[in-house]
């Protein structure tokens, strides 16, 4: 945005979550529309735990083009929608809100799109569709992958969360896609060319999972969506079980630049280095 400040004619988009404090969104997209030389700003937005809907709804009408929706709102999200894009429908929620003038508010997800991009910058040589995939967790961000995973054309999905009853539901919604419980891992694990982690155990400072990656192909490949710390516990233990790891942060990028997209008409400029700008920001 230009040294004016913010105007009458400022866009205005933003990222909602519970807790907000952690996240680099709103570093990316500001480097980005900096860079792009846009009247506008990006902010970051901490709902209360149960008032996601009266929050959301208020922006009926375009007061803000829009709003990037982390934990834990995304699948409230999409029920506010008036519109979905199908993966968002597929996937049971939106990481991304529109408000339109008309007052149509719109949800798409685009974290499919993060997360292959994560995959296609860090492990590159990993085919997704060659072997069985594992997702940790059944809430939105499982869902979103899961959607994503099976439209990328994956065959052999496991899910596995602690709640059995809730990653039945998701299993349900997509076919080549079984459910497993916690006290099921090891066997869950058995031949999986990959493991994602898309629960939320690390972000309030749990302990984390507790994981035998023993039962994995030899080669397989373990991704994070979390993105602080840059190497979670989960990411830790799988390196130490000798699997190549893909941390958040380059899903994170690869969510935004569609989302920015959405935002401000425009894809984000390619002068923005943006993963050296974040690691720069989590080290400061």
């Amino acid at each position: 945005m230009s040294g004016t400040g913010v105007t009458a004619t400022t866009v205005l988009a933003g990222v909602a979550g519970r807790p907000i404090r952690h996240s680099l969104s709103p570093r990316l997209h500001n480097a980005w529309i900096a860079a792009a030389g846009l009247d506008a700003a990006y902010v970051a937005f901490s709902p209360p735990e149960h008032g996601f809907a009266a929050f959301a709804v208020g922006f009926r009408g375009g007061t803000i083009r829009g709003l990037n929706v982390t934990l834990p709102f995304k699948e409230e999200a999409l029920r506010l929608a008036d519109d979905a894009s199908l993966l968002a429908r597929a996937a049971g929620a939106a990481n991304l809100l529109l408000f339109h003038e008309d007052g149509r508010i719109e949800a798409r997800n685009t974290d499919g799109e993060g997360l292959l991009y994560a995959f296609a910058r860090q492990a590159p040589s990993v085919d997704l569709r060659a072997r069985p995939v594992a997702i940790l967790g059944a809430g939105g961000a499982a869902k979103g992958a899961t959607a994503a995973l099976h439209q990328h054309g994956v065959p052999d999905i496991r899910i596995i969360n602690r709640t059995q009853s809730r990653a039945d539901e998701l299993a349900a919604g997509f076919a080549s896609t079984s459910s497993w419980s916690f006290a099921r891992c090891g066997d869950a694990f058995d031949g999986v060319g990959v493991v994602i982690n898309a629960t939320s155990t690390e972000v309030h400072g749990g302990e984390g999972l507790k994981l035998d990656f023993s039962m994995t192909a030899p080669d397989a490949v373990a991704m994070d969506m979390l993105y602080r710390p840059l190497e979670t516990r989960f990411l830790a233990t799988a390196k130490a079980g000798g699997l190549q790891t893909v941390d958040g942060l380059d899903m994170l990028i690869g969510q935004g630049a569609p989302s920015f997209e959405a935002f401000f008409g425009a894809p984000p400029p390619p002068s923005v280095d943006a993963r050296a700008l974040l690691l720069s920001a989590m080290e400061a």
